[in-house]
């Protein structure tokens, strides 16, 4: 197979010693399978671990690549396994009709191809489910970044819908993420999954992958729990954590989230993206060491100062910086504006946008079909706010920033990053010490998946509810008294409120709030954990061993 061929199939093949440690750990906590189904069988290593684990079993393999069906059928009779092995393609198999027909006790398992459906698409490949929107996604996450997808996570959803509440077993090796995503739709879908657990596996020395991995094993066939443990390895005798659902959403960490749940509720604000373009060669702009101004194509460029912004991306929020260093061409003041008053307006842009129009007419999305020439999403009326708080979606410590203006421009974001736009300033620093302070900032770490590629999204930030934070922060009096003032809501009037015991306030105090959020707010997972685990029941944070604490009324309300 080629190099174009193996990405566009995702084809990690697995090694025959990890296959071998996967079937013995299933073999050996597990009721042994009457039928052993691989429904991407490759060169045939799951099944030959499995005929040697389950002696007794029939084996059923099913491969698209002929030339690897031929490989494990010769694999296989070179160590007696009796086996039936089909090419096919998994898309085009009606896996209802072909499951329904083995009888027994059923053991799926298997190590489905590692490749999103964007990455397909990319590489104009075929290697695709008949389109479907089997998440349910509608408006906007139906045609942006939502809608792409594992193929392996389709094909578990598949087999879970085919095997219709069946007593089984599956077992698979695929992404942490893809296996979270599975789960999440088994638990919101009536899936039937009585027990799940996953244990990590190590893809950089087995695969070669950089990525996060697990074997992935549901047991199907009736109600249970709607979580999961998580093991370190393959042989942890003793799960690291649980993660689960909780109302409609994953959390990571279960066990702090309970000590921490009336932290969650309806955000009285709107959590906002940054901009989006697709074409930052184009849109986008540093200074040079002459002090011109350049685009990512490294031309030199003069550009009218009305629609050029100071722009951060997540890296610089990440390093708690609020300087920015780029600028952005921002097109339009709310989405839906017509472009074309810049012609007039600002006609040294216009013939810039004009001159590039190739790079910006060829972005792929579908979101710009239908809307104005050199169209940007991610920005409204909010955007010009001059105060805001900013945090990173891509880094899984969520350090929130304040953001001033710049030289009385308003700072703009990219599409990685998430804010809340404010007219004043201490508003701005009263939330980012709100959101900054020890509770909050454990409560988040229990929602965030780590090895996610947005370990932060606008979904997780609106279930903080602010009014439970300002109390546990010990800001509650100025929370009330600022709250409804100077701020752009989502519309929402009131935030659910959760019924709960009234704690000690405590806070942390940063060193230097005017410059950044420095070392302070550097929270590690352990240290996050220690403070929650310092939590009385029901929430009452100690003094004890909570770095730099102390009591909120000496706190300043303009520190962030």
């Amino acid at each position: 197979m080629k190099a174009t061929q193996r990405a566009e199939f995702g084809d990690f093949q697995t090694p025959l010693a990890l296959a071998q440690q996967v079937c013995a750990l299933i073999s050996a906590g597990h009721e042994q399978p009457d039928v052993v189904v691989e429904p991407t069988c490759g060169r045939g290593a799951f099944l030959l671990a499995a005929s040697q684990s389950f002696p007794a079993a029939q084996l059923h393999g099913w491969e698209i690549n002929a030339e690897y069906v031929a490989n494990a059928h010769s694999v296989l009779a070179e160590n007696n396994a009796r086996s039936s092995l089909r090419c096919a393609d998994f898309f085009a198999c009606d896996w209802e009709r072909e499951l329904s027909a083995l009888k027994g006790k059923l053991l799926i398992l298997g190590n489905p191809p590692w490749v999103t459906s964007s990455a397909v698409s990319v590489m104009n490949g075929q290697n695709l489910p008949v389109k479907e929107n089997f998440l349910g996604l509608r408006g906007m996450a139906a045609k942006t970044g939502k809608a792409n997808f594992d193929i392996s996570e389709w094909m578990l959803i598949q087999l879970l819908r085919c095997l219709k509440g069946r007593e089984s077993t599956i077992a698979m090796l695929c992404k942490t993420g893809t296996a979270r995503k599975f789960l999440r739709y088994a638990w919101q879908n009536h899936g039937q999954v009585r027990e799940a657990e996953l244990r990590k596996i190590d893809a950089s020395l087995h695969f070669d992958a950089s990525v996060d991995a697990c074997l992935l094993i549901v047991k199907t066939g009736g109600a249970g729990s709607d979580e999961a443990a998580i093991y370190e390895s393959l042989d942890a005798q003793f799960p690291a954590r649980h993660f689960g659902l909780a109302g409609k959403d994953l959390v990571a960490d279960l066990h702090t989230y309970r000590k921490l749940q009336h932290l969650e509720g309806l955000c009285p604000f709107q959590w906002r993206s940054g901009l989006k373009h697709d074409c930052a060669a184009v849109m986008e702009f540093h200074l040079s060491s002459a002090g011109d101004l350049e685009n990512g194509l490294h031309e030199k460029v003069m550009l009218e100062s009305s629609h050029l912004f100071p722009l951060l991306k997540c890296t610089d929020l990440s390093h708690g910086r609020f300087l920015p260093s780029k600028k952005v061409l921002v097109s339009q003041r709310r989405m839906g504006d017509a472009t074309a008053a810049i012609e007039s307006d600002a006609p040294l842009t216009w013939e810039y946008l004009q001159r590039h129009s190739s790079k910006l007419d060829a972005r792929k999305s579908s979101i710009y079909r239908g809307k104005a020439r050199f169209a940007i999403f991610g920005i409204g009326e909010y955007a010009f706010s001059p105060w805001k708080v900013a945090v990173s979606g891509l880094h899984p410590h969520a350090r929130f920033i304040v953001v001033p203006p710049v030289a009385g421009r308003p700072v703009m974001f990219d599409d990685t990053c998430y804010y809340l736009s404010f007219q004043e300033e201490s508003m701005a620093r009263l939330i980012a010490q709100m959101l900054n302070s020890i509770p909050c900032q454990a409560f988040i770490a229990s929602l965030i998946f780590r090895d996610s590629k947005r370990p932060v999204t606008a979904e997780l930030l609106q279930r903080l509810n602010f009014n439970e934070i300002a109390v546990e922060a010990g800001l509650s009096k100025q929370w009330q008294q600022s709250h409804r003032t100077n701020t752009l809501h989502s519309g929402l009037n009131t935030q659910l409120e959760l019924v709960m015991e009234t704690p000690t306030k405590y806070v942390v105090e940063p060193k230097d709030a005017q410059t950044r959020i420095d070392e302070d707010f550097e929270f590690d997972a352990a240290e996050l954990v220690a403070a929650v685990e310092s939590v009385a029941a029901p929430v009452t944070l100690r003094k004890k061993r909570l770095p730099r604490v102390r009591k909120a009324s000496k706190i300043n309300p303009r520190t962030s």
